[in-house]
């Protein structure tokens, strides 16, 4: 953090119901939502937007770095893990804020080259009252760097599988107003990022795997994740469960996402 950057700052949404209709709709369920109804674990992501003009964007389409995130002078972003504590369930149209703080950046030399980490904590209060506590980590990484793959279990109890198409993948980078180009720009995704498609959304992946704890425990007090492989848009994913341990298979077995609910 340079002397400059804040390292706090907090955001006010009015959690507009017709966002969370589209939100329904992208993912494939009729739009029922109404003001005062309990939104699904990890809908507040479409919120708390933070609009920037282009000359603010990376190339990669996604905010720069060097205003409230620090520079690390690594190209590559990514969503790598989340930690998330449900004091009490968020409301469609009940306007709520959201208190971030940097709390941790570190760099380090890993397997595939030089990372850097930020970890960044969401504190979401709705008529005054803390409702949820997110911790978000954040990698870059050089250009070239490749992900190790790790076979993902296969004695789960409960499965789903999930398919996506480019529709989907660019609705969902719309309501959450995620400009990272891996996720729309099939031709950057290839040529200079070096996936073999468009990715399919980390918070997207982790939004599924909630639903699928959601319906195995009733409701949800924790939910930790860590992707550990891309899924590409052309791919099924078979969501994954058993006594509290979730996760998401890729169709050649791979791990792409674990996590623990409770």
């Amino acid at each position: 953090m340079t002397e400059n950057q804040p390292r706090s700052q907090t955001q006010t949404d009015p959690f507009d119901i017709a966002r969370a209709h589209a939100l329904q709709a992208t993912l494939g369920d009729t739009p029922s939502l109404q003001v005062g109804d309990p939104l699904p674990p990890f809908a507040h992501q479409i919120y708390f937007w933070d609009p920037q003009p282009p000359a603010n964007l990376g190339r990669d389409g996604h905010a720069a770095t060097g205003t409230f995130i620090p520079d690390l002078g690594l190209p590559r972003r990514m969503w790598a893990a989340g930690r998330l504590t449900f004091h009490r369930t968020l409301l469609a149209g009940i306007r709520a804020e959201r208190t971030s703080t940097i709390e941790t950046v570190t760099r380090k030399q890993g397997r595939s080259g030089l990372l850097g980490f930020v970890t960044i904590r969401h504190d979401i209060k709705q008529r005054g009252t803390l409702a949820l506590t997110e911790w978000q980590e954040l990698v870059y990484r050089e250009d070239g760097a490749q992900t190790a793959l790790t076979a993902a279990p296969t004695d789960e109890t409960h499965r789903q599988d999930a398919t996506f198409d480019t529709t989907q993948l660019f609705r969902y980078s719309a309501l959450t107003f995620n400009g990272h180009r891996i996720h729309y720009d099939e031709a950057y995704a290839r040529q200079i990022e070096g996936y073999d498609g468009l990715v399919v959304h980390g918070p997207l992946l982790a939004h599924l795997l909630m639903g699928l704890a959601q319906q195995q425990l009733g409701s949800l007090t924790h939910f930790n994740y860590r992707a550990t492989a891309p899924l590409m848009h052309h791919e099924t994913a078979t969501l994954c469960w058993k006594s509290g341990q979730a996760w998401v298979r890729g169709p050649d077995g791979r791990q792409c996402m674990i996590a623990e609910a409770r």
